[in-house]
């Protein structure tokens, strides 16, 4: 058998959701690049075209047909090359789809079988599944081609693809980004190229959509499940490998379970079918693959890379150039600020100190030191001469009380009025800067520093807070966020000698506790079980469960955890079920 190798190429692009004409030149680009590079099959990820989650973009009948409209100008592009490229097709329903191009033809098309329904995803809500598993036969190269979820399952149709012939497996994705999922999707791909003796291919989205941050990380993994190519995290990337397809068909051959079909893939390869695309293989002069070593981030780095990804493309994709941000002294939104620096650049980016009567004079440094240190605009603008209206308008109306909250609330929400002034003014995103302890439990301000258009640490626990912040001082290799930012107690400052442990349990007991109790829906006793107060996890139960209302109003905010609130944990405002343990 003549010895082959087929140049793979990925681009791992970023699309915008809705930008048909802006994705479809990105498209035609890559397409471009990669033919200068003499790549053969090139592939781009799910639902490219679109963007993804389209979401209810989908019931416009007009989308689609543009969409489709799109398909055919990259079809008219694709000359000399093989492109996988992932649309919305229609046949009396819609499918997410991924178009396999040859030579300027639309040489067939695969409908993605398994649909998500849950956690951030809808697609049910949306698409027909697909029913067939086709065998692409490109350049003489059994080729199988799914989409995300199909690669998920053990039994799925890769599988069937794998034992019909398929040598090179290629799964087109769009992957939403938490921590430590990359580190699984790595793991199960590697499972599935071993287990199916074919080399996988899995090209990821890169790029972040409302909450959604997806991470790019695509991988090219061998049929003994080891990894020979990876792509960039969180940034867009062209990954190109050679592939040496006549081992893989050795592999096979020395591979006795492939002989001994179990009678599920028996009766998905009676019902398989190949699509002849292209039988030669191109007699080209390729130029040779510049090195390419991608190294993992660890994880705050990963986090940070993503919370960055996420801030840019949020301000961007919604046609802001400029952020504006309350800055306390405290240590969220001094994180909010690095980070809103890293992603847009010192001169997008303005802090307001809006000091208050029980300001300590340390917050008020803090915050000053920590936009020189970032180097962006400083403005300072104290409130106490409208909260001393709005007390004095108040006061006959508050007659014979004593204050308390309210009064704490009022100054929350002058704040929050003056950082929408200015963002009337000069057009300026307003970034919130709570934090997803904050959120769980309610402790912060409706109206008042919840308020704003996003908020970057709203799946951010308080302990991971203060780790990222120490990791960017630690990265920048100089104190960018002042020390004593790191080892004051935290406090909202809204009345004198103020701490958050006034009113919530320390965060190192809380987070875990919080964490248990939202992301892994243990119940109040299986969290006592664990070792913690029963008092204080009542306490946290009892908060989380009467602070819905408050975390519905919220902005969005990027999801970095496994279960984020909003897309991910959705329980009803109106809701009496209580846990009865403890």
């Amino acid at each position: 058998m003549k010895t082959r190798t087929l140049r793979l190429g990925m681009a791992q692009i970023n699309s915008t959701v809705g930008d048909l004409s802006g994705n479809t030149k990105k498209i035609l680009r890559y397409i471009d690049e990669a033919k200068a590079l003499g790549v053969d099959l090139l592939t781009f990820p799910e639902l490219a075209i679109t963007g993804y989650p389209p979401e209810d973009l989908l019931l416009k009948p007009q989308f689609i047909k543009q969409n489709q409209e799109c398909l055919k100008e990259i079809v008219r592009h694709a000359s000399d090359i093989a492109v996988v490229v992932g649309f919305v097709d229609s046949d009396s329903d819609i499918y997410n789809t991924a178009a396999v191009i040859h030579n300027n033809k639309l040489a067939g098309v695969y409908h993605k079988i398994y649909l998500p329904n849950y956690g951030v995803f809808d697609e049910n809500r949306y698409f027909q599944a697909g029913t067939e598993s086709p065998v692409f036969i490109i350049y003489g190269i059994g080729t199988g081609i799914t989409i995300c979820e199909d690669m998920w399952y053990e039994t799925g149709p890769a599988a069937v693809q794998a034992y019909s012939g398929a040598r090179l497996l290629v799964n087109i994705g769009a992957s939403p980004y938490h921590a430590g999922k990359g580190d699984f999707r790595e793991r199960m791909l590697a499972t599935r190229a071993a287990d199916n003796v074919a080399i996988v291919a899995y090209n990821n989205l890169v790029g972040g959509q409302d909450e959604l941050v997806f991470d790019g990380n695509s991988l090219i993994i061998n049929q003994k499940g080891e990894i020979i190519a990876r792509g960039r995290q969180f940034e867009e990337d062209l990954v190109v490998a050679d592939l040496d397809m006549e081992s893989v068909f050795r592999s096979q051959l020395h591979d006795p379970r492939r002989r001994k079909e179990a009678p599920w893939i028996k009766k998905g390869m009676e019902q398989t079918i190949k699509i002849e695309v292209s039988h030669e293989y191109p007699a080209v002069a390729r130029p040779p693959l510049p090195p390419r070593q991608v190294e993992k981030l660890d994880e705050p780095d990963e986090i940070y890379q993503a919370l960055i990804l996420g801030t840019r493309d949020y301000v961007h994709k919604n046609g802001f150039e400029k952020v504006v941000i309350g800055l306390s002294g405290g240590v969220d939104s001094s994180l909010v600020a690095a980070i809103s620096v890293d992603a847009l650049g010192a001169d997008n980016v303005v802090g307001v100190s809006m000091p208050s009567r029980y300001t300590s004079p340390g917050s008020k440094s803090d915050a000053e030191t920590l936009a020189r240190n970032l180097g962006i605009e400083f403005k300072v603008i104290p409130i106490e001469k409208a909260f001393s209206s709005y007390l004095e308008t108040l006061a006959e109306h508050f007659n014979d009380t004593q204050p308390d909250v309210t009064e704490e609330n009022i100054q929350a929400r002058i704040r929050g009025n003056i950082l929408f002034a200015l963002s009337n003014k000069f057009g300026w995103l307003v970034l919130a800067c709570s934090n997803k302890s904050e959120t769980a439990t309610g402790y912060a301000t409706l109206y008042g520093d919840m308020a704003g258009g996003f908020i970057p640490l709203k799946d951010v626990p308080k302990t991971t807070v203060f780790e990222l912040a120490k990791y960017k001082n630690h990265q920048a290799g100089k104190e960018v966020i002042p020390s004593r930012v790191l080892t004051k107690a935290p406090s909202a400052e809204l009345r004198p000698d103020q701490k958050d442990t006034d009113t919530l349990p320390p965060y190192e007991l809380l987070d875990p506790i919080l964490k248990a109790y939202v992301e892994d829906d243990l119940s109040v006793d299986e969290i006592v079980a664990m070792g913690f107060d029963p008092k204080i996890v009542m306490k946290a139960a009892h908060l989380v469960d009467r602070n819905e209302y408050k975390r519905r109003q919220a902005a969005p905010g990027i999801k970095i955890t496994p279960r984020d609130f909003g897309r991910d944990r959705r329980l009803p405002i109106t809701n009496r079920f209580k846990d009865q343990s403890g």
